[in-house]
């Protein structure tokens, strides 16, 4: 039923917009719009950068701790103010903004004076605790992003909401997610912006349902507050964006390997079994994670004494065969008041757990039946929630994965008929702070502005306790809800999906979009989580999951068994031979990493992100890049043992025979199921590592440079994979190049640079197609000719 404002539902009241400007004033890096009552405020943050500010009642919300950088850090920009009669402009080098003075509203051009992200009429608005703006969409303009969302590559024509949800047996269809990022990018040939709305309220995109032409964001606060970012190309606009929410620290190399996990490997004897299996069959794998079963009646940071007596012990063995552990917790604390459980009495003794507006303890059913939950949006409890990670910690748990933190919670215990429900929007939540200048001293806000940040928050507890805890390694941590920003803290997975066709093929749009919102480090549980996979299924699945940045294979309490061995003899070679090939790529796919940290380019990434001016690329979601050089085109349907390959501009050459390609063309690619159609570019060049079990097996001895005819080059990445002392410089790289003439290749090796220092090695160049040459690395500039 709609809620109801006078005669009018909420929905249906008319927009209040802004008036004339009536003064106008500039300040360090901002233009301030008075407009009677109502203010507008440009920021000009960078060349391709400004912050626009709407606030209603002409005065801004302070700034939030957990927001995004703050204004002030940015270099300023030099920019000029040039008044008319009917406008206002702001020029930067890179764009030129102008602002109507009749209405406020806001128009973009590029330097040749392309126009983008256009107010529509009415501009910007607000009624009733709600602000809005609409943008014009071009008529070639498609848009990516928009955080976690399920369906196509490109958005256009759909409506997307902001609102983290328990999202089980999501389908293409689905709206609200695990994850709410607010961030989309808009490309055309020779343009692209993107926008960042700047509001963890509720929030809502709508590309052209409800006005054709008009793109619309609104969000349930009284400020308008977003970002526009000029490209023009996808890469560009990244860097910025990730600039201002954050980009990922690089992860401890063997969380890069393979992943096995199961709801659940229910006791020590399983999990030994499991890991004597993968040795034994010689299927790479570094890492095992426990389920919920582990614990002593779903207790957080407790171990079941039946299932789990001896989990030092465990884990310790397993670390001696080269696996790591990462274990899951859940943020609901079981409610028991009468019972000697340190983390229920330690929150309730230190008020750490969020209460109603009124006062009472809020609690709510997940799977230790009645719990109760801490408010990580203060400091001091994500401290707490961090330190508790000690016990894992200090038996050698390595990474954990943070679960049901959107959060998840049943009106009654689960089993029972009951309904999905959240903690009270006018919970409060957040505390005093006052250790900063640039923040309100009083952050106390309500679950409505917390509300998608809870998982977050969680993740950043665990990611802060976890570098205090374990200081000279890095850790892994994994998360299932987040928001814009979440990269500084966590990888995330996908969350609950299905062992259905439609799910893998959904599954490379879901991640390109994830790394075009500024989360490089992302997968999907390989094979499907829920329902039962196939033999079929699962090889076609571990071929495309040998792609994901984060690669690890999951399954559900009630499903068959989906470890690469289950599914009979032709499937297990299958997986071991695309897992061998994942190790084998390991220096590459360590390197975008690497790219990832210090650009936020994604590492999983669609064609449009490499050929933006290509519209080809614009609507292509079952083909994949991994990084620049390697592009895939998956089978993602039974039976399937052909299919259609697009090759953008230039030279491409089949990863499997070598056979060359001039782009633009489309060609039928052969694919029997042993086989996942792979091309690279020319003038690739692609680090290589002999088959390990485990990343730490042993050295990178001999690096193998798989080089493709053509002019390229690539810069290899390296150091000691474990430890933080990469942030003091303790790295390497190396770049190469490759030229190609009529009669002859030249590949040439710059001297390393950086301070981390490598053992001599034996480097193999081969010239795929051509020949071999090896050589003895010391580091060294060298140049090798191949006569073609």
């Amino acid at each position: 039923m709609p809620q109801y404002f006078g005669q009018l539902p909420i929905n249906e009241q008319p927009w209040q917009t802004l008036s004339a400007i009536q003064g106008i004033s500039q300040q360090e890096h901002s233009v301030r719009f008075d407009c009677g009552k109502s203010c507008l405020q440009i920021n000009v943050l960078a060349s391709n950068l400004i912050r626009v500010r709407l606030a209603p009642t002409g005065e801004f919300t302070p700034r939030r701790s957990w927001a995004v950088t703050n204004d002030a850090a940015w270099q300023i920009p030099s920019f000029e103010v040039k008044e008319t009669e009917t406008t206002v402009e702001i020029q930067t080098e890179q764009l030129r903004v102008v602002v109507q003075r009749k209405n406020g509203q806001i128009a973009c051009y590029d330097s040749a004076n392309r126009p983008f992200a256009i107010d529509a009429d009415p501009g910007m608005g607000w009624r009733l605790g709600t602000t809005a703006a609409w943008k014009k969409i071009a008529a070639d303009e498609h848009f990516y992003g928009f955080g976690e969302r399920t369906g196509l590559l490109d958005k256009r024509s759909e409506v997307k909401t902001n609102w983290t949800t328990d999202a089980l047996d999501y389908g293409s269809l689905t709206d609200e997610m695990y994850q709410a990022i607010p961030f989309f990018i808009a490309l055309r040939p020779e343009v692209g912006y993107g926008i960042f709305f700047n509001t963890t309220f509720w929030s809502r995109f709508d590309i052209g349902v409800t006005q054709p032409g008009i793109w619309q964001m609104e969000t349930h606060t009284g400020e308008l507050d977003y970002y526009i970012i000029y490209g023009p190309t996808p890469a560009e606009i990244l860097a910025t964006y990730t600039q201002l929410t954050g980009r990922m620290p690089l992860p401890p190399k063997w969380a890069l390997g393979y992943h096995q996990c199961r709801w659940s490997y229910e006791s020590e004897t399983v999990v030994r079994e499991l890991a004597k299996e993968f040795r034994d069959r010689r299927i790479p794998c570094d890492v095992i994670h426990l389920d919920i079963d582990y614990m002593r009646g779903y207790r957080v940071f407790t171990w079941s004494p039946q299932r789990f007596p001896h989990p030092g012990k465990l884990i310790q063995q397993l670390a001696e065969d080269g696996f790591k552990t990462v274990t899951i917790i859940d943020p609901g604390v079981k409610y028991e008041p009468e019972a000697d459980y340190s983390v229920f009495d330690q929150g309730i003794a230190h008020d750490y757990f969020i209460r109603k507006a009124q006062g009472q303890l809020f609690h709510g059913y997940v799977w230790p039946d009645k719990a109760v939950f801490p408010d990580f949006m203060r400091a001091d409890v994500r401290q707490w929630w961090g330190e508790l990670h000690k016990s894992l910690t200090d038996i050698g748990i390595a990474g954990i994965w943070n679960d049901m933190n959107e959060p998840a919670i049943n009106d009654r215990p689960f089993g029972d008929e009951g309904d999905k429900i959240w903690f009270p929007l006018d919970a409060p939540q957040g505390g005093a702070r006052e250790e900063t200048e640039d923040v309100a001293l009083d952050e106390r806000v309500t679950h409505a502005e917390a509300h998608n940040l809870y998982g977050s928050m969680m993740a950043r507890s665990c990611a802060e306790g976890l570098e205090k805890l374990r200081p000279n390694e890095r850790s892994f941590v994994l998360t299932r809800s987040g928001y814009a920003g979440i990269q500084r803290w966590s990888s995330v997975w996908m969350g609950d999906n299905h062992s259905l066709w439609d799910h893998l093929e959904m599954s490379l749009p879901m991640l390109c979009n994830m790394g075009l919102s500024g989360v490089a480090f992302v997968g999907c549980d390989v094979g499907g989580f829920a329902s039962n996979a196939t033999a079929e299924l699962f090889a076609r699945w571990m071929q495309v999951g040998m792609l994901y940045p984060l690669m690890r294979a999951h399954s559900a309490l009630t499903t068959a068994q989906h470890e690469p061995w289950s599914f009979g003899d032709r499937t297990e070679k299958i997986c071991r031979e695309y897992i061998n090939l994942r190790y084998q790529l390991l220096p590459y796919i360590y390197t975008l990493f690497w790219e990832a940290a210090t650009t936020g380019a994604p590492i999983l990434r669609p064609l449009l992100y490499d050929f933006p001016n290509d519209p080809l690329t614009y609507t292509l979601h079952d083909q994949v890049l991994l990084g620049s050089s390697l592009m895939a085109a998956p089978i993602y349907r039974p039976g399937v043992e052909h299919r259609a390959v697009y090759l953008p501009e230039g030279t491409w050459y089949d990863w499997w025979s070598g056979e060359s390609y001039t782009g633009p063309t489309h060609i039928l690619a052969h694919a029997p199921l042993e086989k996942m159609p792979l091309y690279v570019k020319a003038g690739a060049i692609i680090p290589m590592q002999p088959v390990m079990q485990y990343v730490d097996e042993r050295s990178l001895d001999p690096l193998t440079l798989r080089v493709w005819q053509g002019d390229g080059e690539f810069t290899l990445y390296e150091d000691d994979g474990h430890t933080f002392a990469y942030k003091d410089n303790a790295y390497t790289t190396t770049k190469f190049r490759i030229n190609t003439e009529e009669n002859q290749a030249t590949f040439e090796i710059n001297q390393r640079e950086g301070s981390w220092l490598l053992p001599s090695r034996e480097v193999i160049v081969e010239l795929v197609g051509v020949g071999e040459q090896r050589l003895n690395d010391n580091g060294t500039a060298r140049q090798l000719v191949f006569n073609l």
